[in-house]
């Protein structure tokens, strides 16, 4: 029985009814869903999902995106194998949840895919998105590993890595204005933290009227005062990509 009272912040958006251009591969130990694009490339984007996991259609149209504006994009199963949380999950169990499965402790399985893309799909320069979990697991990336170039954070839950600003790559932040799930004020905090420490290029961005996941959850369609904010927020992040990749 999913707690009504106090849902899960996550739960905003709309499911997509979409079935994905590419297809599902096994890398060593993981499943992941590729999307190549027509002409040959030796760039790639990781996509880490959401808490809703890498079969969620919504990330798989991310991915599909990508594809179309020229890069090879992976959404690998970053929670190998464990069950991704369902909307009609009790929300007072998240937290118990979330501690199997931290978005800070993804580096063998991140090794495991760099290896793919280099030596499968010739891949040379790669860069990351991630949406909410995946969000926090980007700024951990751009913190930690040194074969990425760049990344892109969308809404990524800042208070896992609140203490770390020190990027080594040049890394995107998207936020909603009015995201329950963080607070304008932590943004506000990282942006000061990366001003102090930041060697490299930065971009902190608030999108105004949005809530959590509408660059991904939400459809233009059924949306359309928020039109102009999705489709700002992915044109940004293919931008961002195109500078640094």
């Amino acid at each position: 029985m999913a707690n009504e009272s106090r849902p899960c912040p996550c739960d905003i958006g709309d499911r997509f009814d979409y079935g994905g251009r590419g297809q599902e591969v096994q890398v060593e130990h993981i499943k992941a869903y590729v999307c190549k694009p027509p002409a040959g490339t030796d760039k790639a984007v990781i996509v880490i999902h959401d808490i809703f996991g890498w079969q969620l259609p919504n990330t798989r149209y991310m991915a599909d995106m990508l594809a179309a504006n020229g890069y090879i994009a992976i959404c690998p199963d970053f929670f190998v194998g464990q069950e991704a949380w369902k909307p009609s999950n009790d929300w007072a169990t998240f937290d118990e949840w979330l501690k199997t499965r931290n978005a800070g402790k993804i580096d063998k399985e991140v090794d495991v895919i760099l290896k793919y893309l280099s030596e499968q799909c010739g891949a040379k320069k790669i860069g990351v998105i991630g949406f909410c979990w995946g969000g926090a697991a980007v700024q951990h990336l751009m913190l930690k590993n040194p074969h990425l170039k760049t990344g892109v954070s969308l809404y990524g839950v800042i208070r896992f890595f609140e203490d770390r600003s020190s990027l080594l790559h040049p890394t995107f932040f998207i936020f909603a204005e009015k995201d329950d799930h963080i607070p304008l004020e932590q943004v506000t905090l990282l942006e000061q933290k990366l001003k102090q420490n930041c060697k490299v290029d930065y971009k902190v961005k608030i999108y105004p009227g949005q809530t959590h996941g509408f660059v991904h959850r939400k459809r233009e369609d059924i949306n359309p005062q928020d039109k102009p904010y999705i489709e700002e927020g992915r044109k940004d992040m293919i931008n961002w990509l195109n500078k640094y990749l």
